[in-house]
């Protein structure tokens, strides 16, 4: 029975610029055939089980040839698997969607064509750059710079696209631009045109070099100017240094490298990404269910008996309330105690479950619950700490000092995350700006993960954390913290980054 293949635009670079169809079609595929120009962060909306295959073709580099791509997607389709095949920007737009569709047909595979936003219209626009404007021009054309202009061919006519358009927006023309430039130039174009080339649009790699039609040829030649790049030759181009806003954002083009764990870190990336940094996700830690439920349940039967229950994270919530739920209970088994949370993310996440939290430190740290309490007799109050294995005693010692019964439960595990295999090599060659801790055991495993070569791994970069306590952390193992959140959450860190670079 044959399956079905959609031929899909991934768009330009930026993951966000696929479409609401694209990225169903990605959820679910049994088979995604991927080019080079399709963002690679896109699969993780992909199912577990389904086969991936990378199938980028550069100038002179195919990883697998046109050939070899056309009897992959038959074979798969043929085979009853729903197929997705992403390709950068929009399959009809330079992107020999035409010919992968008519095959298609040929062979009677059920095909679906899912526009994508093309790189000629938005990495344009991610440079500050409209393709038509009042005062300028009334008129754009698209055209493949990857033939040889100073061949006698039949497809493009650069002596009427010199005089005959207003904007020229040129695609895959970096190496044959030499050659490009004097056509137009002898057709008649103005030599003091502007033109502007883009390397990686809508990334944080994005990089403009802007000239004129009489110099750019040595200008690129100079800055070593690689594809792949879209070219604009025409007095739109003017507008660039008015209307460059993607580059000016906060963070733009820092790499920075998050250590949370990789089921929590999507918001915090999501934020970094939309203030402009390229983001590395380097897990340092993962979390884990504990390994005897013993203890928990045991707290979890004699819920009625705690005056207060604190919670320090997110995951101490989930973990205990998932397991509350699995023995049969619901959040009426909190009904007798107080809730304390640890951070507004904390408290956000018990309200989800409809509880509401009695009491939030003004500082989100174990420090601020023990000064509040310090006024109090709490001989003979029960506590109830659901915290993970590592979990600092500072707060249990405390609270026991007060005169507390203290009962500090592990709720979850935190153990060593999987990293990042490109990690030391991209630290070795200097070109991470920053790492971003958001608690010290993400900070002890990092340097873990690194080595005994941690000290020289991290000179030069900036080193970021979302509180004090991170922060003393990263001290102890003798490094210096340029930054830290005002606001001890992911977003006061984001914040803070924007800051210090701003």
């Amino acid at each position: 029975m044959s399956g079905k293949v959609y031929l899909v635009g991934a768009g330009p670079g930026d993951e966000e610029l696929i479409t609401v169809k694209g990225l169903r079609t990605i959820k679910e595929a049994d088979v995604i055939l991927y080019d080079r120009l399709a963002n690679k962060k896109l699969l993780r909306y992909a199912a577990e089980d389904a086969e991936t295959f990378y199938v980028g073709k550069k100038a002179n580099d195919h990883y697998r040839t046109q050939k070899e791509i056309n009897e992959l997607l038959i074979s798969k389709a043929q085979a009853g698997k729903i197929v997705t095949r992403l390709k950068g920007g929009d399959p009809f737009v330079f992107g020999r969607g035409g010919e992968e569709a008519t095959l298609l047909a040929e062979a009677e595979i059920e095909f679906e064509l899912v526009p994508g936003i093309t790189s000629p219209v938005s990495v344009p626009a991610y440079a500050g750059i409209p393709l038509t404007h009042r005062d300028f021009n009334s008129s754009v054309a698209f055209v493949t710079g990857h033939q040889d202009p100073s061949k006698d061919k039949d497809f493009i006519d650069w002596d009427k696209l010199a005089t005959g358009v207003g904007s020229l927006v040129i695609l895959m023309g970096v190496g044959n631009l030499p050659k490009i430039v004097p056509r137009l130039i002898n057709a008649g174009r103005d030599p003091q045109t502007p033109i502007a080339l883009i390397r990686w649009g809508t990334r944080p790699e994005q990089e403009t070099l802007t000239g004129k039609l009489e110099n750019i040829v040595s200008k690129v030649e100079a800055a070593d100017f690689q594809p792949p790049a879209v070219i604009i030759i025409g007095e739109v181009v003017h507008m660039h240094d008015k209307l460059n806003w993607f580059e000016k954002k906060p963070l733009f083009s820092k790499e920075i490298v998050v250590t949370r764990p990789t089921k929590q870190a999507a918001g915090f990336c999501q934020q970094l990404s939309r203030a402009g940094a390229k983001v590395i996700e380097a897990p340092a830690i993962k979390i884990t269910p504990p390994e005897d439920y013993k203890p928990l349940d045991e707290s979890l039967k004699k819920l009625n008996e705690y005056d207060w229950i604190i919670f320090t994270s997110v995951n101490g919530v989930k973990y205990m309330m998932e397991r509350l739920f699995s023995l049969g209970h619901d959040v009426r088994a909190l009904a007798g105690a107080n809730l304390a949370a640890i951070g507004s993310k904390t408290a956000a996440e018990l309200k989800s479950y409809s509880l509401k939290v009695d009491y939030i430190p003004e500082d989100y740290v174990s420090e601020a619950i023990l000064a509040d309490f310090s006024d109090q007799d709490l001989t003979g109050q029960k506590f109830l700490l659901p915290r993970a294995n590592i979990a600092r005693p500072t707060l249990e010692e405390g609270l026991e000092d007060l005169g507390a019964d203290v009962d500090n439960i592990t709720a979850y595990k935190t153990i060593q995350g999987a990293g990042n295999k490109n990690l030391v090599s991209r630290l070795a060659e200097d070109k991470i700006d920053v790492v971003t801790f958001t608690s010290s055991s993400t900070v002890r495993n990092f340097i873990e993960m690194l080595g005994a070569d941690y000290h020289q791994l991290l000179s030069g970069v900036k080193l970021a954390c979302i509180g004090p306590i991170t922060a003393d952390t990263v001290r102890d193992f003798g490094l210096e913290v340029e930054i830290i959140a005002d606001e001890y959450t992911v977003e006061g860190l984001t914040t803070a980054l924007q800051e210090y670079y701003n």
